[in-house]
């Protein structure tokens, strides 16, 4: 079975398109599929919008996405697990192309990301440059992660430590245990934070960020750009 988690806080307008998207992406898959919305404390009307696409509700109240994906984990049946965050779409590609990667012996993967919709010119840019080098460095986007349970539980899980960053810890964690890779087709995700935060407070969090290192990162009330629960008004 392959176990599709995705964490969630407040995300009604962006849930529907990504657990259909999910459907549509193993509709044609010999393995068995369950769907597991983790909802993370939510106020509006994600558990509901879950279960009304067949999805099972985990509910947590931790506000941590990291502790949301661990739990996604440890309630799921599969031995392959594929990590999806709520703004994100995935298609026949990457699932097909992850098992692949997993059933000749790599450790888990991920795949690169395209913004929907308008992003700002100065935000261009500069994912351009940042997509450059982190992947360049193969390391997973938490948008969409995979891996095995086993693998899963040998590194551990996401580190509940941090608030933003856990995906690299993690795709660290899974290198040491053998091939990790980054597959070319990529996920379309939202590009809401670039299109509701002005480039000064975007790059000004990033700069922090770099400076503060790893502390940086334990600390949910500095990361407003993650966790301060904003959303766009109309769907992606």
């Amino acid at each position: 079975m392959i176990s599709f988690i995705v964490p969630a806080y407040n995300e009604e307008t962006e849930l529907p398109s990504t657990l259909g998207a999910i459907r549509a992406a193993t509709s044609g898959l010999s393995q068995s599929v369950e769907i597991i919305v983790v909802d993370d404390a939510s106020t509006d009307a994600t558990p509901e919008i879950a279960e009304q696409a067949g999805a099972r509700v985990v509910s947590i109240h931790r506000r941590q996405i990291g502790a949301a994906r661990n739990a996604g984990a440890r309630a799921a049946q599969g031995e392959y697990l594929f990590f999806v965050d709520a703004d994100t779409r995935i298609n026949n590609t990457h699932v097909t192309e992850a098992m692949a990667l997993l059933e000749v012996g790599y450790t888990g993967g991920s795949a690169r990301g395209v913004m929907d919709g308008f992003i700002p010119l100065w935000s261009r840019i500069l994912l351009h440059a940042f997509c450059t080098l982190y992947f360049g460095l193969n390391l997973g986007a938490g948008a969409f992660l995979f891996t095995t349970r086993s693998n899963f539980e040998a590194t551990g899980g996401f580190d509940e430590q941090y608030f933003a960053a856990e995906e690299v810890y993690f795709s660290l964690a899974l290198r040491k245990l053998g091939r990790f890779k980054v597959i070319r087709e990529p996920v379309l995700t939202s590009g809401r934070k670039l299109r509701m935060y002005p480039a000064k407070e975007i790059l000004g969090t990033l700069f922090i960020m770099i400076l503060g290192g790893p502390r940086m990162t334990r600390s949910r009330a500095r990361l407003r750009l993650w966790y301060d629960g904003k959303r766009e008004t109309g769907a992606a």
